[in-house]
């Protein structure tokens, strides 16, 4: 037989765990007239076959026929009803939980009007309060099956990023505008997320959206984007780099020559600059000639018709996804036909 308990209660529950289970594991024997002690921010939470029964708040309890119906119920009249009964008892933390952290274990992939395609990260934090003792035992252990408190956590994380996510790709904001709509989105979620917590006995108080960032992949497209918008016209950009090459190169020259030989400096100067003008020249020339020189295939793939058209791939993967560009998936690799690219430049 199981350890008979006189005394019930949870004297080490920390103040950031949860729920605290008596016994350990499986269940025990606990005899009427047993005592059940319950602390300030504590709820005891009796429970048997799966269902939540009874629950002691605050101070010091007497098992009795009178204050534990429902499981005297199940007894019948047996031994006058002083026999021990089988159960489990579960000491809800009714304090605040605050500072509780949330945030996305995997990136989110969205639509972006701006880049195309963006995968984001979101954290934040959010406060709570177990309102309901019974109901959340009733469903966080008896429908869920867990009393962990890392466990709960992860559960009650879930329902948050799902929320978000499904109101993000409601929103379709782009990643540049998301900063100017934190509250907004914060609000929304919490509304969003008031009636799930409540479902299980939970009191959302507070709930805050902290960050929503890009991955790597995304930042680095982003990088690559603001960098060719600040060059602008490439032909000019080289043609500036050439000018301060000649700069430079004549200066450096100037120098070597010394007070004595100034003319021949100079005159160096400005023969290596025009070697070097020269140079940029037939360099420029080649990255002008290279793109008509260069076989462009009949059938490219994804990185070929974004080098093609100069945009990224995922400018491409959008234009695909919303049938501007018919291409043809093989396994899990596109081939575009050129003839189908020119015709879209056409159109």
């Amino acid at each position: 037989m199981a350890r008979i308990f006189d005394i019930v209660e949870a004297p080490d529950q920390g103040a950031r765990e949860m729920v605290t289970r008596v016994p350990g594991r499986g269940s025990s024997d606990f005899r009427i007239g047993s005592q059940v002690i319950c602390r300030e921010s504590q709820a005891a939470v009796f429970f048997r076959d799966g269902k939540a029964l009874d629950t002691f708040g605050a101070g010091r309890h007497t098992i009795t026929t009178a204050n534990i119906p429902l499981l005297v119920n199940l007894l019948g009249k047996l031994f006058s009803g002083q026999s021990p009964f089988k159960a489990e008892v579960y000491f809800v933390n009714t304090r605040d939980f605050i500072d509780m952290k949330w945030g996305t274990p995997q990136a989110i992939a969205l639509r972006d009007k701006d880049l195309g395609l963006a995968q984001l990260r979101a954290f934040g934090t959010y406060s709570m309060v177990i309102a309901e003792p019974q109901r959340f035992v009733a469903q966080i252990v008896g429908t869920q099956g867990l009393y962990q408190t890392p466990q709960i956590e992860d559960y009650l994380r879930s329902i948050v990023v799902s929320r978000l996510t499904d109101l993000l790709g409601e929103t379709k904001a782009g990643l540049f505008d998301l900063p100017a709509l934190f509250d907004e989105i914060s609000a929304a979620v919490k509304a969003k997320v008031v009636d799930d917590f409540d479902a299980v006995g939970i009191d959302l108080k507070q709930f805050f959206l902290l960050s929503i960032s890009p991955t790597e992949e995304t930042q680095k497209a982003i990088d690559e984007r603001a960098a060719m918008g600040a060059i602008g016209d490439m032909q000019r950009y080289l043609q500036f780099k050439a000018a301060r090459a000649m700069g430079a190169a004549a200066e450096a020259g100037g120098e070597a020559g010394g007070a004595a030989a100034t003319g021949v400096g100079f005159g160096a100067g400005i023969g290596l600059g025009t070697g070097m003008a020269g140079m940029i020249a037939q360099a420029m020339q080649g990255a002008a000639a290279a793109p008509a020189a260069a076989a462009v295939p009949d059938v490219m793939s994804l990185a070929e018709a974004a080098a093609y058209l100069k945009v990224s791939e995922a400018d491409v993967q959008t234009l695909i996804d919303e049938g501007q560009i018919k291409a043809k998936k093989i396994g899990a690799a596109y081939r575009i036909s050129k003839k189908t690219i020119d015709e879209f430049l056409a159109a």
